[in-house]
């Protein structure tokens, strides 16, 4: 056969009408529409980086281990136990015996139901091809669920009776048969063949069984659903031994014993899975309660998370804990939080990574280098309370860090700290994200059991999340973004909150690939939240590239979601469901890719760009929409307190900025709630003078503020500490005391406290000492006194210290799982290039007739597959072909010496260079001629 009759037939393309059945993936993904492969590369990213060159290169990218194992992480439990059936079976495997695998001979109609989905999210993954008398398993994906000594399967099968025998002696074979009363053979073959037949001879295997010792019988139920492998001594039990004597239980080796598959099969009715799951366990309300108080609880939150973020900011703006060498924060500055915060520590841990992933917290980059808030914390201050929530809350949905890993250990060993490395889990988004939409699908004021949630994660991702620390890190995941979004004031009382359904809009999904696919449960069994199989055509798909097609290449518009390609391709009506299966949800690779016919001999047709799609309107903001139903359930600020006479002060509400920053330095936070009490006590007024507030000023501060008379202990306070503040000055000598009271500078020097601020009186009213003033003040406060800090010229120094703030800081990005999900622009891109690509791969050439040198002497060393010609030829074609409006085939070799095989129109041939509309490219552009290493004709049609 000649080269271009086999390259011919390699591309036979897929057609359900009765042509020839595609024989590789590459050819079955060569017949499907625009759709179907935009639907493989949503549901499939990965095989988009980079973009592959045609369609044999993506069958190839899309049949590699990595890529495979990737994909079938994100099968649910129903469709991987379909893949599983498939890898059981003998390939090619016929729709009917999949269904008789999944259902068993008795049938199932749930199983019979959920099938035809399961198959077609099989056949979009390209992880099945073929049609359905045909179904074809990548044997990759065979290989990884294949059941063996090594990998068990799920399904608990062990090996095929021709596996079990292929190490058996042909005389050891003889003797089964011949126990069996089956004829004798000539060779092993026929003899496996013959006990194959009668494995899967059900009244033949019925008739054997019923001759089986009850003790015999026992043996194969415990095997029957695995694990299907035995250890026997060298002297085997009756039982056993009649057992092995029949074939029906195999060596495996010198020890080991399998039960054959094609028996554990008819033991259990043909089901290859003990318990199939057609439908996704349903996540159903256990507790319902109003909305009006979920919303409130919820609101309640989410007060009580601002006012924690601020508190946690506020002091670590006065001066913030240190940052560990290996990054992060040490375990004692981690309690020191929680203790501040009056919360566990895995609580602080949260806030805290929180606070880092939202940008209002971040190291500040000094030698000493210590965390503290960024100038983002001022700018968000500034915002309204809900908006300021908002930005909490939408940063929560999107972090890829896991709060809940600190405290626990890498793979290494080493403690993971919070703030530090290795805590971003790319599947965090997507978990957090899946929750809530299943909390979602429950009517308002409806909260589920936690159990009942983890249930249908563990169905939606069966092979995800096993790993850290034995435990499964999708199911710990889930676990803590219910107690998250409860602490947070997403949920309330275990149900969402209005705001938080709203909110579910406003972040975009970081899950990675595939987490907008639908899967076979979800379709076939309308699991609430999982999004519907692909719509044909793929909305906002922008039109092709502009560029001036080339002279006679017909612009026809295209049928399809994306615009089309211009390549030939054979209409294909959608595969008829086989008989008596129920009809299955439409694919997206059932709509033919529609092609106008071609006008002139090698006329290709042109991209087009598609008719713009009606507008529908602006999509309301979902942020915008959760602060405007959180804003109302927010307690509005006070502007004033509750002066009692126990020296406390009550806020029944959250206070205002100025209020709350004035108080925060004149009092001491003594309890929290709805109405947080403050308590002045000496050291909290001398803090006020300290920062330049005199006594009227303190007076004056809470008789405006207090809607209560100011008691008479309280001004008593505020006058005595005055009296006596500011009485003993101290200065900077190495550091020194002055009093006009020379008595009680002589107190000071009798104290035995003072012993170690080593004091020496200079004049009777001034004592020098060799500690430094901060040393020296705080020894003298912690004697009772209440001195003052002075300066140069004498003046009283304000301690209040100003507030610490980093660099600009940008949040840190997530660090999501696999690539991201494209767009409909990039899918509508990348299906174009991949047409291109693969026409000019698979285009028809006419062969010269008579070749001036041999093939091998055309393509030159590393040009193979290359057409060559000389330069008249090549000269002389280019030109007919612009003059005749037809494409031509080109080899070019481009300035950096990469060849290539392209398919272009000729426009204008002059001055040494060729303008063509390039199909590969799907753009026009200019070749020099001196780069084209040959031309040649395409084939008449």
């Amino acid at each position: 056969m000649a080269t271009g009759d086999t390259e011919r037939e390699a591309h036979v393309s897929e057609d359900h009408g009765g042509t020839a059945a595609p024989r590789t993936l590459a050819e079955a993904l060569r017949a499907r529409g625009d759709e179907g492969l935009a639907a493989l590369l949503r549901a499939r990213p990965d095989l988009l980086a980079p973009v592959p060159g045609d369609l044999t290169q993506l069958a190839t990218r899309a049949g590699t281990r990595a890529s495979v194992v990737r994909a079938l992480e994100r099968l649910d439990r129903f469709t991987l136990q379909t893949a599983e059936a498939l890898a059981v079976a003998s390939d090619p495997v016929p729709y009917p015996v999949l269904r008789a695998l999944m259902a068993g001979e008795g049938g199932d109609p749930p199983v019979e139901a959920a099938l035809p989905g399961a198959v077609a999210v099989l056949r979009e993954q390209a992880l099945v091809w073929g049609g359905d008398d045909r179904l074809r398993l990548v044997r990759t994906a065979r290989e990884l669920l294949a059941p063996s000594p090594q990998h068990p399967s799920p399904t608990g099968l062990g090996p095929t009776v021709a596996e079990a025998t292929a190490g058996m002696s042909p005389g050891r074979l003889q003797e089964i048969l011949h126990t069996l009363d089956l004829p004798s053979t000539h060779d092993p073959v026929s003899a496996v063949a013959a006990l194959t037949a009668l494995f899967t001879d059900r009244a033949r295997m019925d008739a054997l069984l019923d001759q089986a010792p009850a003790d015999a019988l026992g043996v194969l139920d415990r095997l029957v659903w695995g694990p299907p492998y035995g250890e026997v001594t060298a002297n085997p039990t009756p039982p056993v031994r009649w057992l092995r004597d029949r074939g029906l239980l195999l060596p495996a080796t010198a020890r080991t014993v399998a039960l054959p598959r094609e028996v554990a099969l008819h033991l259990r009715g043909g089901r290859a899975h003990r318990t199939p799951e057609p439908v996704p366990p349903p996540v159903a309300p256990a507790r319902e309660y109003r909305p009006q108080v979920v919303d409130s609880t919820a609101a309640g939150q989410a007060y009580t998370a601002l006012a924690t973020a601020e508190e946690l900011l506020k002091k670590w703006g006065e001066g913030g804990p240190s940052v560990l060498r290996a990054g992060g924060l040490s375990v004692r500055d981690l309690k020191r939080a929680a203790v501040l915060l009056d919360v566990a520590e895995p609580v602080a841990a949260f806030w805290l990574e929180l606070l880092y992933a939202a940008g209002l917290l971040a190291s500040d980059g000094q030698a000493d280098e210590r965390y503290a808030p960024t100038p983002a914390y001022d700018e968000w201050l500034e915002l309204p309370a809900a908006r300021r929530w908002a930005r909490l809350a939408t940063t929560w949905l999107t972090a890829t860090r896991a709060p809940g890993l600190v405290g626990g250990q890498d793979a290494k060993g080493r403690t993971l700290s919070a703030l530090g490395p290795d805590l971003d889990r790319g599947a965090a988004p997507e978990v957090r994200r899946r929750v809530l939409d299943l909390l979602a699908a429950l009517p308002p004021g409806a909260a589920p059991e936690p159990e009942a949630v983890l249930a249908r994660l563990r169905w939606e991702r069966p092979l995800r999340g096993a790993g850290e620390a034995g435990a499964e890190l999708r199911a710990r995941l889930a676990t803590w973004a219910l107690d998250e979004a409860e602490r947070l004031g997403v949920t309330g009382r275990g149900a969402l909150s209005a705001h938080g359904r709203a909110l579910l809009g406003s972040a975009p999904e970081h899950g990675g690939p595939g987490a907008g696919a639908g899967t076979a449960g979800a379709v076939t069994a309308g699991a609430p939240g999982a999004p519907a199989p692909a719509a044909a055509g793929v909305p906002g798909t922008p039109p092709a590239p502009s560029g001036p097609p080339a002279p006679g290449i017909p612009s026809t518009p295209s049928t399809t979601g994306i615009p089309s390609t211009g390549v030939p391709s054979t209409p294909t009506a959608p595969e008829a469901p086989p008989a008596g299966a129920p009809e299955p949800p439409s694919a997206p690779d059932a709509h033919p890719h529609t092609l106008p016919a071609p006008s002139g001999p090698h006329a290709l047709p042109t991209p087009q760009a598609q008719p713009p799609a009606p507008a529908t309107g602006p999509r309301p903001d979902p942020e915008e929409a959760a602060v405007a139903l959180l804003a109302p359930l927010l307690p509005e600020p006070v502007d004033h307190v509750l002066l009692q006479a126990d020296l406390t002060a009550v806020a029944p509400g959250p206070l205002r900025r100025p209020l709350a920053d004035a108080l925060a330095v004149l009092a001491d936070v003594e309890s929290k709630g709805g109405a947080t009490v403050y308590r002045f006590t000496p050291g909290s007024v001398r803090r006020a003078l300290d920062a330049g507030q005199s006594a009227a000023d303190l007076h004056a501060f809470l008789a405006a503020h207090s809607r209560t008379p100011v008691p008479q202990p309280l001004s008593y306070l505020v006058d005595d500490v005055a009296r006596r503040h500011g009485h003993l000055r101290v200065g900077a000598a190495s550091s020194y005391v002055r009093c006009d009271d020379d008595t009680v500078l002589g107190e000071i020097l009798a104290d035995k406290r003072s012993a170690s601020l080593r004091l020496r009186r200079l004049a009777p009213t001034v004592l020098a000492a060799q500690a430094d003033p901060a040393a020296l003040l705080a020894g003298l406060r912690s004697m009772g006194f209440a001195p003052a800090a002075e300066g140069d010229e004498g003046d009283v120094l304000i301690t209040r210290a100003p507030a610490r703030r980093t660099p600009p800081r940008t949040p840190p990005a997530p660090v999501p799982e696999g690539p991201p999900l494209p767009d409909a622009t990039l899918l509508g891109a990348a299906v174009r290039a991949i047409r291109a690509g693969d026409l000019a791969a698979t285009v028809t050439r006419r062969e010269p007739a008579e070749p001036a040198e041999p093939a091998a002497a055309r393509q030159g060393p590393g040009r193979a597959g290359l057409p060559r010609t000389s330069a008249a030829e090549t000269l002389a074609t280019v030109q007919a072909a612009a003059l005749t409006n037809s494409a031509v085939w080109i080899g070019y070799v481009n300035a950096d010496g990469a060849a290539s095989q392209r398919v272009i129109a000729p426009v204008r041939v002059e001055g040494g260079f060729v303008t063509a509309y390039d199909h590969t490219a799907d753009e026009v552009r200019t070749y020099a001629l001196h780069r084209i290493t040959g031309v040649a004709e395409l084939a008449d049609e």
